[in-house]
Formats: structure tokens, sequence, C-alpha cells
């Protein structure tokens, strides 16, 4: 069984304030928006808000200014930017990546993904499902699913490996925007397909990364299953003691 700890939801909010900083959204000089905006925009609590501003004060993002607000500092000296999964999926270009593509059709919506995707149990999405290889060796196994009314008029149910990315892709041809990304990070035993495809040794696990791809208003957009062998990856972070 898997179990999965998501983050709280001022972590979740100050993640995103943080990708706006980088992204250019909130330019470094810039007020960001009030906390009434903010408890308007994300539909949160004021009390989520203020601690979100804090946690991104603390740590150097923003700083509060007598009579102006709070500002955008920009990214702190010394923060290393972390590996983001997410973003690297959304903007993969298959048919630049070293690997092959698997699988592409409707396929009945997996419970988390339905969950993820405000969709019924009985829904059918659409999934593309690419292996990655470097050096010879399948690294990573990636299944992106799709509201089904969110593929017409796209090159998605194609068979041929997508340029450019999926959200540049869907961005284009749909006129949406994806705003912020959330990862939930799972261990659990591989099915027999998915030891194949990997190369998995008898009882090695995977680690699951379930990317939650949302625009502004926090509707989901895409819901990518990132699987990696457990034997082959090293996890790091570094972060402050306060």
């Amino acid at each position: 069984m898997a179990y999965e700890v998501e983050a709280p939801k001022y972590v979740r909010l100050a993640q995103t304030i943080q990708q706006r900083i980088e992204d250019g959204t909130y330019p470094p000089g810039t007020r960001v928006p009030s906390e009434n905006q903010l408890v308007q925009a994300f539909g949160m609590s004021r009390p989520t808000v203020v601690r979100a501003l804090d946690l991104l004060k603390r740590d150097g993002w923003l700083e509060s200014r007598q009579g102006y607000g709070t500002i955008v500092r920009g990214r702190p000296a010394g923060v290393e930017r972390k590996d983001r999964r997410g973003s690297e999926t959304l903007a993969r270009d298959e048919a630049q990546t070293p690997g092959r593509l698997v699988e592409v059709g409707r396929v009945p919506v997996p419970a988390r993904v339905a969950s993820a995707l405000g969709l019924s149990k009985r829904a059918k999405v659409l999934v593309r499902r690419f292996l990655v290889v470097e050096d010879g060796e399948p690294v990573e196994l990636v299944s992106s699913y799709f509201p089904a009314g969110l593929v017409e008029g796209t090159e998605l149910e194609s068979a041929n490996p997508l340029s450019g990315g999926t959200r540049a892709h869907l961005e284009t041809r749909k006129k949406i925007r994806f705003d912020h990304v959330t990862e939930r990070v799972s261990a659990r035993l591989p099915e027999r397909g998915e030891v194949e495809l990997l190369e998995l040794p008898d009882g090695v696990p995977v680690l699951s990364v379930l990317v939650v791809a949302c625009d502004a208003s926090g509707q989901a957009l895409q819901v990518s299953d990132v699987l990696l062998p457990a034997d082959r990856q090293e996890l790091e972070d570094t972060y402050r003691l306060t």
C-alpha cells in the first residue's frame, strides 16, 4: 500500500507564490497581491495566507516595508534550485528525449487520478506513457493523463512523439494557462508491466511522484504519474533550521 503525505495548505500556497516569483509573474521590487486578494484568488482562509507569506518572508523571498506592503525580493542568495519533476514532466520534449512511447490511448481513469482531475471513477481519460532511457538503461516511466474534453483539437492522441512538451502544446492550442503544480511522493511495489519496462530486479520498489498541474483556479489540467526505480535514486534536500 502506498502512503502519501500532502503538504499543508499554507506550504502549497507559499510554493505557488514562489513559483510566480521565479517565472516573473511577481518581479523583484513589486508588491505581491494583498491578503484579501490572495484569499479571494486561492479560496483559502486568511490565517493560511498569512502563514504562507510569513514562510516566504522567513526564507528571504519577500519582505515587509512600512507603509508600502509586502515586496518581492526575488530568489534568496544561496538557495539552490531543487529537482522539480513536475516542471520537467510538463516541459519534456518527447521527440528530443531518449526513450520511447509505450502507450497512447483512452483508458479507464485510475482512482487517484480521478480524484485529482475531479472525474467519476467510470470516466475515461487519455494516457500518454513514455519510457525515459539514459545510457541504454530505463530510468523513468511517465504516465500522463488528460481529461477527454481537453484533448480535442490537439495532437495528444497521436502515436508520434510530441514536440515541445505538453504544457506548451496545450497552452497554444487550447488557450489555457498552467499556473502551479503539486507533487505527491509515495513508494510501492511495481506491477508486472512496470517491472518489465523498467527492467527491475525482483523485490525492488518504485518511487511514484504524482504530478498534478493546475490552472490559477485550481482546476487540474494534467496528472502525471512518474515512476522511478528506488534502487537508482538518491534524494537530497537542503533546508534552514529555525
